[in-house]
């Protein structure tokens, strides 16, 4: 627990509090261009690392990068539109990432 404890902490964070942020502070545009960023930098880039860690230590960290979408998919319904089919993908696309890179460290890992 001690291992998944603070990623359960920066995926709400970074998929929770990032978009609540970029719709409560930012004004029209600068908080499209904000969620844009999100959803095509940061949120892959973040979904990833996830993956990577989760891989070191697959018995106890294999749920983060499925923690990690539902959280993102939680932070967009919650804070950008309710239902919106269109981050289903986005999830499902983290999620692929996620798991995809949580099999190459745990590969990579064995290997070493």
């Amino acid at each position: 627990m001690k291992k998944f404890l603070p990623w359960i902490i920066a995926s709400g964070g970074i998929m929770l509090g990032l978009p609540c942020l970029a719709v409560t502070f930012l004004e029209d545009d600068s908080g499209m261009a904000t969620c844009l960023i999100l959803l095509f930098a940061l949120n892959p880039i973040y979904a990833i690392c996830a993956g990577v860690y989760a891989g070191k230590d697959i018995k106890k960290l294999w749920a983060s990068p499925i923690l990690t979408a539902l959280f993102f998919l939680a932070g967009t319904w919650l804070f950008l539109d309710i239902g919106e089919k269109a981050f289903l993908l986005y999830a499902l696309v983290y999620l692929f990432l996620g798991i995809l890179a949580m099999l190459i460290s745990m590969f990579l890992k064995k290997k070493h």
